[in-house]
């Protein structure tokens, strides 16, 4: 590792704060691309501990760390075969703890991935479960038998592809699994799956995890009866969640996910949640025609989750300013005493950069944008470098959703390549031998150590909009309402307390007319965008944005 990021900080300490979430910006880290410390190509814990001081100099809140549980890796990690260990390829058990105890150090909170819905076909449970039909985990997961013609008992489909329905030759049953095959779906409709799930996350609470983010949360319960999905008109269809290439668009999945006994189990997380102190959870709906109803309904209260998000800005729709405002005000109508997150890349669809044809001003300006959003923000590994998606040749391709859908989808692996460290380094500083996926030799021009040192790079421009979130409550916890919308614009106001901080942003490249609402304002503000002496106050300039406080 020849780059090393230590520039010394003033420590964060962490303090009580039931309420430290809100608003909190979380850096997710994919561990299999971070950093490899022991030279076998794969990012592990000891080189996210050894990463930990450069995130916590972007001054974000959290990490939220994607699974490192033991697993086959047939979905890296998100098939899990023993939830209360962590992988060898990652590390041990005493790593993770060590990395809990850093990061805390660093006044860095700590999520973890917690895969709920299903498990490897690998796991122990399973392997008891399709023994037999008599067996005490033979209802663990969800089987049914085949219809009289021997076809699957109905029509679901996997999100992966085909039929959600393997046969299995050992029960002569079939078995639901809503991805991979690999990956049979557990039968939460049983208590003591309940139980035992709900001992997983006391185990990694009383671990010192900070929280959790929970995969695909609104598949956790099925449809007892089995009864077939009504079919989408193709006016219907979206690609919120999934490729149109994906059949899976072609069905409401009103019965194999999105059930009402979600309410309740969510109800038993996060009574768990409140023996502990300080702690949350963060849920993935997955699912581009009701997802942001689901986000509010599974955040309402102070009984179920903290904060959701859904895939409406993991899309490939690009979010104008009439868009912009159209979510905005639908959640601000929905939520009511509800949180959302907000994220624009993960690693489960293409980088933000690539999908909506950002270049540098653009995808500054949105940037700003997503740090200036009501609600709380996930920041994926490398997206404050400006990272775009990197191509990945289909012999290089590991995940099994690209290689099923290519070459018209090409999966999620250009998301996953190894973050840049160093530029002068073939590997890009992450690893000395060949990397499980290549790096991205157009990368290499936006490492760190190539950015870390200047003022007007990506990762300052992160670094010191975090911060100027940060330094007003008003964007970390205040209210938000739309002052003007056009497909190329958006204005809105975000008010706490005594501040109110106006925010305007030009999401084209012509100018645009900035117009203050009446009010007593104080333009410079140390935000990233500032109007130089001599401009006209009346205009906002392509890809810029203005920053306006009024104390009230």
């Amino acid at each position: 590792m020849p780059y090393t990021d230590q520039t010394e900080q003033p420590p964060r300490v962490l303090t009580a704060d039931p309420d430290w979430w809100r608003g909190a910006v979380i850096y997710q880290i994919y561990p299999r691309s971070f950093q490899d410390s022991n030279s076998d190509g794969i990012g592990d814990l000891s080189g996210i501990i050894h990463r930990l001081p450069y995130v916590a100099q972007l001054g974000v809140d959290a990490i939220w760390i994607s699974p490192f549980y033991r697993s086959p890796m047939l979905d890296f990690g998100y098939d899990v075969s023993d939830y209360r260990d962590v992988d060898p390829i990652f590390g041990s058990i005493g790593d993770f703890d060590a990395l809990i105890a850093r990061a805390h150090d660093l006044g860095l909170r700590v999520l973890i991935d917690l895969v709920l819905s299903h498990t490897a076909a690998q796991h122990p449970w399973f392997t008891e479960s399709r023994a037999s039909r008599t067996n005490s985990r033979a209802d663990w997961y969800v089987w049914a038998d085949p219809r009289p013609d021997g076809t699957p008992p109905n029509n679901w489909l996997s999100f992966f592809g085909g039929s959600a329905w393997q046969w299995d030759g050992e029960r002569m049953q079939y078995y639901l699994h809503n991805f991979l095959p690999e990956q049979p779906d557990l039968n939460l409709h049983n208590p003591d799956v309940q139980e035992e799930l709900l001992d997983v996350v006391r185990f990694w609470l009383e671990r010192g995890v900070d929280g959790f983010r929970l995969d695909t949360v609104n598949y956790f319960f099925h449809d007892e009866k089995l009864r077939d999905n009504p079919a989408l008109q193709r006016s219907e269809r979206t690609e919120t969640h999934a490729p149109a290439v994906n059949p899976y668009n072609f069905q409401d999945h009103v019965h194999d996910k999105n059930q009402s006994a979600n309410l309740v189990f969510l109800q038993r997380i996060r009574a768990l949640m409140e023996e502990f102190e300080d702690r949350t959870t963060l849920g993935e709906v997955g699912d581009g025609l009701h997802g942001a109803a689901l986000q509010a309904e599974y955040t309402q209260g102070d009984d179920k989750l903290h904060m959701c998000y859904d895939f409406e800005f993991l899309s490939g729709h690009t979010p104008t300013g009439d868009y912009l405002a159209d979510i905005l005000q639908r959640t601000n109508q929905m939520m009511a005493d509800g949180w959302a997150c907000w994220a624009f890349s993960n690693h489960d669809v293409e980088r933000h950069v690539t999908r909506w044809g950002l270049y540098d001003p653009s995808a500054r300006i949105y940037a700003a944008l997503l740090l200036s959003l009501r609600g709380s923000v996930c920041l994926y590994q490398g997206e404050e470098l400006g990272l775009g998606e990197a191509y990945v040749a289909f012999e290089d391709l590991q995940d099994p959703y690209g290689k099923q859908f290519w070459p018209k989808y090409r999966g999620r692996d250009g998301a996953r390549t190894p973050i840049p460290w160093v530029q002068d380094h073939q590997y890009g500083g992450f690893t000395d031998v060949k990397p499980w996926l290549p790096v991205a030799m157009e990368h290499l021009e936006s490492a760190v150590s190539v950015q870390s040192d200047r003022e007007d790079s990506m990762l300052a421009f992160y670094r010191h909009m975090i911060a100027f979130r940060r330094a007003h409550p008003c964007l970390v916890k205040g209210r938000l309402e739309i002052v003007s919308a056009t497909p190329g614009a958006i204005s809105f106001l975000r008010t706490h307390g005594d501040e109110r901080l106006f925010c305007s942003f030009n999401l084209s490249p012509e100018p645009t007319d900035l117009i203050l609402p009446p009010g007593d304002w104080q333009r410079d503000l140390g935000s990233p965008f500032i109007l130089a002496p001599g401009e006209d106050e009346t205009v906002l300039g392509p890809w810029q944005a203005a920053f306006a406080l009024e104390r009230v």
